[in-house]
């Protein structure tokens, strides 16, 4: 399906870690009602049935992914592409990590500035050299297949990225999600918007307050017309809103605040899916499911339902969201990137110490409201 120019530039990670949840409370309910379901075979007359001597009971099958026990690190990509343009290689657009502490009763999650200056490593398969550049190209150098010009390959980008993100937080990656072209819009209305609390103003670049798209037009912002106007407080959004909020960063705070956006995103619609108890209605599965159709690439060594099943006890509550404050690097003009403060870097160095709950404690400046 075609689709509009505001696709590009978002999250899709939103649906991914979605993904996971569904998948999650579907394994949880399947597994009840498995155990449910084993019961001893009754006669006719509905007694117990008789037997000289039973044979003994089969153990039951551990449920998938009962042996992960954590930590777990989850890379959540939303990539940057373009229908439009023929060849166009995915860039990362927003980076998240979903860290999930050994218990798997707890969670953090956080982003990486798209911009942020880091070593990318070398990698053979698209004939990359190395350098040090923006976190954002990791994800278009690595999708680069030499000997097939403009034919980009996303999983290979993929794992040029999850190298990348690995060797800067020095997080094992266990799987990921990587979120392209699909149906975010339709997911949202698939559960019926969601309810957010929107923490600053936000006027929309790219909509009008009737949803239509604003025409392009000369001067900054490249947009004319009448503008769609986020205002602080309690709000439900429906697809195109959620669609259109997440990817508004021309505002206060920038980058780092879309990047609170989309965190917030995550947790409210975590919640609509928890609330709406869609694995037991299999017909609202189905209608959620449809929506991801291509949108989502799932790359991890183990099944995403074994992770499902491992995750399937975390409730929106137990996901802390972090904001890493950061800084741009160069000097007037010539604007390189983003980098960490020195209190961003050190949230990871106590995340894989397993001390993330002291220091925010510390630093409460970081946690994330939802």
């Amino acid at each position: 399906m075609m689709l509009g120019a505001d696709r590009k530039r978002l999250t899709w990670v939103l649906a991914g870690l979605v993904t996971l949840v569904v998948v999650a409370v579907i394994g949880v309910v399947m597994a009840r009602t498995g155990s449910d379901d084993r019961r001893t075979p009754t006669a006719a007359t509905g007694g117990p049935s008789e037997s000289p001597s039973p044979s003994p009971s089969p153990s039951p099958s551990p449920p998938p992914g009962a042996d992960i026990t954590g930590p777990l690190n989850l890379l959540l990509v939303g990539v940057d592409t373009r229908v439009s343009v023929p060849g166009w290689e995915p860039h990362a657009d927003a980076v998240l990590v979903l860290h999930v502490p050994a218990g798997l009763s707890q969670a953090y999650l956080f982003s990486l500035p798209r911009d942020l200056v880091v070593d990318i490593p070398a990698y053979k398969p698209a004939g990359y050299p190395g350098g040090r550049t923006k976190l954002t190209h990791a994800m278009s150098y690595g999708s680069r297949v030499p000997g097939r010009p403009k034919r980009p390959d996303a999983a290979q980008g993929y794992e040029l990225l999850r190298r990348t993100v690995s060797d800067y937080t020095g997080l094992r990656i266990d799987a990921g999600a990587v979120l392209t072209f699909g149906g975010f819009d339709e997911l949202v209305d698939s559960l019926g918007g969601v309810d957010i609390r929107v923490d600053q103003r936000v006027v929309s670049r790219h909509r009008q307050p009737d949803g239509k798209h604003r025409k392009p037009g000369p001067g900054v912002g490249g947009y004319v017309g009448p503008q769609m106007v986020y205002e602080p407080g309690e709000r439900h959004l429906n697809g195109w809103q959620a669609l259109d909020y997440a990817r508004q960063r021309y505002l206060p705070g920038g980058d780092y605040a879309r990047q609170r956006h989309h965190q917030q995103l995550i947790r409210a619609l975590i919640g609509k899916i928890l609330d709406q108890d869609l694995a037991r209605q299999p017909e609202r599965v189905e209608q959620v499911v449809a929506a991801l159709d291509d949108a989502l690439l799932y790359v991890g060594g183990r099944r995403i339902v074994d992770f499902a099943y491992a995750l399937g006890s975390l409730s929106p509550q137990a996901v802390t969201l972090v904001g890493l404050p950061g800084a741009s690097v160069g000097r007037g003009n010539a604007y390189r990137g983003e980098e960490l403060t020195a209190v961003g870097r050190r949230f990871l160095t106590q995340l894989r110490a397993g001390k993330a709950d002291a220091f925010l404690a510390d630093n409460p400046k970081l946690k994330v409201k939802s």
